[in-house]
């Protein structure tokens, strides 16, 4: 509602407003579309050309190229967090669900690394960014782990420690084409479902287990 004295914005306004929301989502997209093929250093016009916009719309948006990827980082970071109670309602288990998510939080990580080599590590932007992603991602990653846990396919594992992990799997291919990082996954997930043969742990039970495990 709007306070005393302020107006209605009008249907037409509304319409505006969320005509802008939707062509920056696919400048976005398009974005992240070209740092995962070519690093945060691709050239803008490329970003452009895959937005289907002029180069004036997004400096207007983004007027450096630091603001660009951070907005990335956000908006992707907000994909991955919504993801994770979608996948657990629609995939067939919830370890097919955490495969899923995985995939997804994968391809998220380069842009992350890219955000590191854009602002610098000690940058406190980017020190409250990395704060935010954790914040984000962590609860979504612990809610996929105990229903996989509770509905007895996976052994225990501390959310953090799977997504520090699962960054160093990717992290660490470079530019060897014969690094294959998603088979590593395959074969964590494979030693977390032995883990998980055994019998089912209830969720706090794992977290007691574990506790030696999360970080200082």
């Amino acid at each position: 509602m709007p306070g005393e004295g302020e107006l209605e914005p009008t249907p037409a306004v509304r319409g505006k407003r969320a005509d802008a929301t939707r062509n920056q989502a696919k400048l976005l997209a398009a974005a992240a579309d070209v740092f995962a093929q070519a690093g945060v250093d691709a050239p803008i016009r490329r970003i452009a050309t895959a937005a289907g916009v002029g180069l004036g719309t997004i400096y207007r948006h983004f007027p450096t190229r630091a603001d660009l990827v951070i907005a990335v980082f956000q908006h992707q970071v907000e994909e991955c967090a919504e993801a994770g109670p979608r996948l657990l309602g629609e995939s067939a288990s919830p370890l097919a669900a955490l495969r899923a998510w995985l995939d997804l939080f994968a391809d998220f990580l380069v842009t992350k690394h890219g955000l590191a080599t854009t602002l610098g590590p000690g940058d406190s932007g980017f020190q409250s960014l990395h704060a935010y992603f954790l914040d984000r991602l962590q609860p979504v990653a612990r809610e996929l782990i105990e229903a996989s846990i509770t509905a007895g396919e996976i052994g225990p594992i501390e959310p953090y420690a799977l997504m520090r992990g699962i960054g160093n799997l990717y992290l660490g291919a470079g530019d060897d084409p014969r690094y294959e990082p998603r088979l590593l996954v395959d074969l964590l997930l494979e030693g977390l479902r032995r883990r998980g043969d055994d019998k089912p742990v209830s969720p706090a039970c794992a977290r007691e287990r574990n506790s030696d495990a999360r970080p200082a």
